[in-house]
């Protein structure tokens, strides 16, 4: 896969949340390509951050595409609302949705792409009969909850096979993602990067960013 092909989405959950405008702005101006915001509803993961006010905040800051990654349950019933704040991007965790199709569906209606989430102990085989529907998948290669956990190299082959289901569409990547680990990541299939403290814990976001884009092998 070309270097031109590889977009960087930086996850603000390792931003410093005191001036998120700033660093929105701020890795904007270093070429990130989305926005990737993590909203965890302390049920289906044990952590909590933010929710629909602080998305609608986030807008009026955020000129590139906002990913919203929802780690709650029942997503369903948040979807209009996450767009309506401003979402281009709308992914969440099939098994945390009562009826995952119906979900989609809404997602689009809502004028927002849709996207699955495979967590590393979800099989891509579970999504087999939805993946019609989504204009992209987001394999986590980290258990959801906390940034700054390390790499699972077990979901390189994951990543593949996702790749080989969806054809040319989005294959999204979340977690673990800096130097070392994104070309194995692009070589398997991925194209969307997700890079939370590799990119806001760097003194440089310009460098990671691009260090990011240029690891294809």
């Amino acid at each position: 896969m070309s270097n031109s092909a590889i977009k960087v989405a930086p996850s603000i959950l390792a931003s410093d949340f005191s001036r998120l405008g700033e660093e929105i702005q701020a890795v904007t101006d270093a070429g990130a390509d989305w926005l990737h915001i993590d909203v965890m509803d302390g049920m289906y993961t044990s952590n909590i951050t933010i929710g629909i006010p602080v998305v609608a905040s986030l807008r009026a800051h955020c000129t590139i595409p906002m990913d919203v990654h929802l780690m709650i349950e029942d997503p369903g019933r948040y979807v209009k609302d996450f767009a309506d704040a401003g979402a281009d991007i709308i992914t969440f965790h099939p098994e945390a949705a009562r009826h995952p199709h119906r979900v989609l569906t809404a997602i689009k209606d809502a004028g927002c792409k849709a996207g699955l989430v495979l967590s590393p102990g979800i099989p891509e085989d579970d999504i087999e009969y939805l993946v019609d529907g989504v204009d992209l998948v987001l394999i986590m290669t980290v258990n959801p909850g906390f940034g700054g956990q390390a790499f699972i190299p077990e979901m390189l082959r994951k990543i593949q096979n996702v790749r080989a289901m969806i054809g040319d569409r989005d294959v999204e990547v979340d977690g673990g993602i800096d130097d070392r680990t994104a070309p194995a990541v692009i070589e398997a299939g991925g194209n969307i990067l997700v890079a939370g403290s590799y990119v806001f814990k760097s003194p440089s976001y310009l460098e990671a960013i691009e260090t990011l884009k240029n690891s294809a092998p």
